[in-house]
């Protein structure tokens, strides 16, 4: 009896020791020799490059859905109120006090009404076109579909090749996609990169927004400040030379008397309307123009800049991952070359309003 117990008791030890030494057997470490993952950082760089493309398709067609917007909320809003005859009025006087107090101060009246109508093309046109679409709105969303892009990639490179999955995340955390620091809270690997849902969680991404936005000539005013500008110095000069004239209309109202003198201002106010609206669609011209001309050109600079346009994410965590794989990361060059001659939007379901918001040949 006690014999038999010894035999069975042997018998539990040999199996515990088969048992042992076929787990260790199973979950032995896969050795990836080092050829495997120079092919591995290869085909990432790969498909970086490829989501590039992908992603500058994207923002284009975004880009033009803003532009169309911007063209329609322009026309319907602001130059029918720019050109209208109650808003010239005040304009008018703005410009003559404005040159009242400027003193020696150069050009003083110009500047002031362009911040003027600065402030009410943003709050009439921009902002509401930005509930839509904006190109904040578009950075951030081409940034966060070239991220899921790679990641979709680099999954189905780990299969290709059988990476295990530890492996693969040691992998990606030895390469650098954001380098901003210090602190280093401002820098960021590849793998909290593609792991940070959403990526503006990330306090390295937020850092690498805020870069893109310190940046000279952000995307904040670059749609509408050049044109404005050229539309406030003409204005200024037009109510300038108004004002000059009306000093007769003024002066002989005063000589006239009370009652007299509000019949002249008033006729002379008459005249005045009469006159605008003939000449209102001439100035709707000269605003269009100049709108149109200032805003492609911002357009095109928002669309293709490497440092600060909708694409800077992209292109600076591109850059930074494909360095580190030791791959050349330039940007595909421009989809156009040449500002000032942006074609109206192609993309399906958008269409340029036909009102000559195009620049001039």
């Amino acid at each position: 009896m006690y014999l038999r117990a010894l035999i069975v008791v042997m018998l539990l030890v040999l199996a515990g020791c088969a048992a042992t030494q076929r787990v260790r057997e199973v979950v032995a470490p896969v050795v990836v020799p080092a050829s495997t993952w120079r092919q591995v950082d290869r085909e990432i760089a790969e498909a970086s490059q490829q989501a590039v493309i992908q992603v500058k398709v994207f923002a284009r067609g975004s880009m033009e859905h803003w532009r169309v917007r911007v063209y329609a909320v322009t026309e319907e809003t602001f130059i029918p109120w720019f050109s209208s005859y109650w808003t010239q009025e005040w304009m008018a006087m703005k410009v003559s006090w404005y040159s009242l107090t400027a003193g020696d101060e150069q050009d003083a009246a110009a500047t002031r009404l362009a911040e003027y109508l600065k402030e009410q093309y943003q709050e009439q046109v921009l902002a509401p076109v930005a509930v839509e679409i904006d190109p904040d709105a578009i950075l951030n969303q081409a940034t966060e579909f070239y991220i899921e892009l790679l990641d979709k990639q680099v999954q189905v490179i780990a299969q290709r090749y059988r990476l295990p999955a530890r492996q693969l995340d040691q992998r990606l955390n030895g390469i650098q996609a954001i380098r901003l620091g210090p602190p280093p809270a401002r820098d960021a690997s590849l793998y909290q990169v593609l792991h940070a849902k959403p990526l503006t969680t990330l306090p390295a991404y937020s850092a690498l927004y805020q870069q893109i936005h310190s940046a000279p000539a952000g995307t904040g005013e670059v749609s509408s400040e050049a044109g404005i500008v050229s539309v406030a110095r003409q204005a200024s000069e037009k109510f300038e030379a108004q004002m000059a004239g009306r000093g007769i209309a003024g002066a002989a109202s005063a000589v006239a008397g009370k009652v007299a003198g509000a019949v002249i201002s008033l006729g002379a106010a008459g005249f005045r309307a009469i006159a605008h609206e003939s000449d209102r669609a001439e100035t709707e011209a000269q605003i269009r123009q100049s709108l149109g001309k200032a805003f492609d050109q911002a357009w095109f600079k928002l669309l293709n800049n490497t440092g600060n346009g909708v694409m800077a994410g992209v292109y600076y965590l591109a850059g930074h991952i494909e360095g580190e794989l030791g791959q050349s990361a330039v940007p595909e060059p421009p989809l156009e070359t040449v500002p000032g001659t942006v074609h109206p939007p192609a993309t399906p379901g958008l269409s340029a309003p036909q009102t000559g918001w195009q620049p001039e040949p």
